[in-house]
């Protein structure tokens, strides 16, 4: 019976620093419910690119297969609205820039991860899928919505469980979770990024 047992939710802010500098902060929120999970972000950052997330929501289901992707904001000064709706294997997105309207339809894994550049909250989805379980190395896709699909891997790094490590192409990102699945930390090197959780957070304005 629903209601019974508590439902997960979690929230946070993620301090971006790119070459050791902060630019930029995102507020998230997860939130579970009968069906599946929402995470729903806002922030900003100022480099390397500039963006404005007013709101940006991802929704999956139980087992992390993704329904629906929304952002609304602005990237290098251009706004933006991206909805995307997905089903067995398709998706269908819908993309507003400049005032100008596009709709594609794709084919995609139906197990996608969703991994909007240039936007790190997302990455949430694999940290509470995969928490400190991970045994070894791991095919994924990654979806950097809505304009590719990539094969990726994924896997534990030696003698620490909680951090995992995945490499789309030549890019490697390290990203530390923990047992309830919390984004504490995110590193791409190749790029010169750095992000890290906050409990208490003045954000950048």
């Amino acid at each position: 019976m629903a209601g019974v047992f508590p439902y997960a939710s979690e929230t946070g802010t993620l301090s971006i620093y790119f070459m050791q500098e902060q630019v930029g902060y995102e507020e998230y929120s997860w939130e579970e419910d009968d069906l599946g999970f929402t995470l729903t972000v806002r922030g900003r950052m100022t480099k390397p690119i500039a963006i404005e997330i007013e709101r940006l929501v991802i929704r999956v289901d139980k087992s992390f297969i993704p329904e629906r992707y929304t952002f609304k904001g602005r990237v290098s000064g251009v706004t933006q609205e991206i909805q995307s709706f997905f089903s067995e294997g398709k998706v269908v997105n819908t993309k507003q820039v400049a005032g100008q309207e596009r709709t594609e339809t794709a084919d995609v894994k139906r197990d996608a991860v969703l991994l909007p550049n240039p936007m790190f909250s997302p990455y949430m989805v694999l940290t509470k899928k995969f928490r400190c379980g991970l045994q070894e190395t791991t095919k994924i896709s990654a979806y950097i919505i809505p304009q590719m699909e990539i094969p990726s891997t994924l896997e534990p790094k030696q003698d620490s469980p909680c951090r995992l490590v995945l490499r789309m192409g030549t890019t490697e990102i390290e990203i530390a979770t923990d047992e309830e699945g919390v984004l504490n930390s995110l590193d791409i090197s190749s790029q010169s990024l750095r992000v890290l959780r906050t409990q208490v957070g003045a954000p950048i304005r």
